[in-house]
């Protein structure tokens, strides 16, 4: 019982951080070498575990928000009328990305939080997705574990291609404020947000 409490505490606390956190995957496989937890509740709390944290790193992000300049907030509004709220179709493309994406999760959920938007589909999305890839990875452990499990965990945390591609994509969230989105929105630069959850 220690063990799954802790599982669920690494796990949440690796995808409440901002960037630069080893993949979720990586860790389910570690306990799954390093102890007896069942696959089964072992990807279940992973994913329920890694969804909350997530949920935490959004929140966090819609409360950075208001102390932002005014101009960013502007830009944010703008941000999420054309990459969101423009026909369903668009919706549909942001909960597939929370679904399926390949890229690390930790970018996209601060951008949900910046621009406000409904965070419980994203959730589901994500967890879902989550629960096929970690049972993917759980149920390959046993070959997994011919590689090692001390090279799993740098290929997915301390790879230069992995540090890379979390850079840009903290560069990509600061970008998302900068943009002056309202030049592609039909909202008026400074027209107030309708109100969301």
């Amino acid at each position: 019982m220690v063990n799954y409490l802790w599982l669920v505490l690494v796990v949440f606390g690796c995808n409440v951080v901002p960037a630069f956190a080893p993949p979720t995957w990586t860790i389910l496989v570690l306990f799954r070498f390093q102890s007896d937890l069942h696959p089964v509740p072992l990807v279940i709390l992973g994913a329920i575990s890694a969804a909350s944290g997530r949920f935490i790193l959004a929140h966090a992000f819609r409360m950075l928000r208001n102390r932002l300049p005014t101009k960013t907030i502007s830009n944010l509004q703008s941000a999420r009328e054309v990459l969101v709220e423009r026909g369903k179709g668009r919706a549909y493309v942001l909960l597939g990305l929370f679904l399926v994406s390949p890229l690390p999760s930790a970018q996209m959920f601060e951008a949900a939080g910046l621009l406000m938007i409904p965070l419980p589909p994203l959730m589901l999305a994500f967890m879902c997705g989550r629960l096929v890839s970690y049972s993917l990875w759980v149920g390959g452990a046993s070959a997994l574990r011919e590689t090692g499990v001390g090279d799993i965990m740098k290929e997915g945390f301390a790879s230069p291609w992995a540090i890379a591609l979390e850079i840009v994509l903290v560069g990509g969230v600061i970008l998302l404020t900068q943009i002056d989105w309202s030049k592609y929105s039909q909202r008026p630069p400074n027209e107030p947000e309708a109100a969301s959850d």
